[in-house]
């Protein structure tokens, strides 16, 4: 019974969500964006998922993104939920990965976060669709990723979402897992 109703008050939750407003970061955003990395990293670090840190992602990353507009945010009632980097870089330790469409275009998430005030309510899964919606309309066949293999929140959205595991990369932080995801039919 007390199963049932945490289902159900968790239901209710993702129902009342306002909708997500996603765009293209600006300039007066960058404040926000940082305080975002900054309250999920001291949330991370709580759950024990040293994924990030004071290094990593820095304010100068973010502002790296934001000028060449690949830094978006995803909103709610005017708040900054979400933000996130697409673009087709990645690493060069993704050469490693066994990718099952190396030969069609793809783009590449980066620093997916979730601001702690608005975790559990399916945020980072409406950005993920986000991200396929705009990439299939655009006509990108393929997304790829990495994620921290001591993160089991986001290693279970990715495969939640269909991201298949085609290799693995050792970074700062240790062992991550490269995902992809094909997009457009054959």
């Amino acid at each position: 019974m007390r199963a049932y109703a945490w289902k159900e008050a968790e239901h209710a939750m993702e129902q009342t969500l306002p909708p997500i407003v996603f765009r293209k970061a600006k300039q007066p955003d960058l404040t926000e964006i940082v305080r975002l990395f900054r309250a999920a990293v001291r949330l991370m670090d709580a759950l024990g998922i040293p994924e990030w840190d004071e290094i990593y992602p820095s304010e100068a990353v973010h502002r790296d993104d934001l000028s060449r507009s690949e830094l978006y945010v995803g909103q709610i009632g005017g708040a900054i939920a979400c933000a996130f980097t697409l673009n087709g870089r990645c690493d060069a330790a993704y050469a490693t990965g066994a990718w099952r469409w190396p030969d069609l275009p793809f783009s590449v998430v980066h620093r997916l976060c979730v601001h702690p005030d608005f975790q559990n309510r399916r945020v980072a899964t409406e950005a993920m669709r986000f991200i396929e919606r705009t990439l299939y309309a655009e006509g990108t066949a393929a997304v790829r990723l990495d994620a921290f293999s001591q993160n089991p929140y986001a290693l279970r959205l990715y495969e939640r979402l269909g991201y298949e595991k085609v290799g693995e990369v050792t970074f700062r932080k240790g062992l991550f897992y490269l995902y992809e995801k094909k997009l457009l039919p054959d």
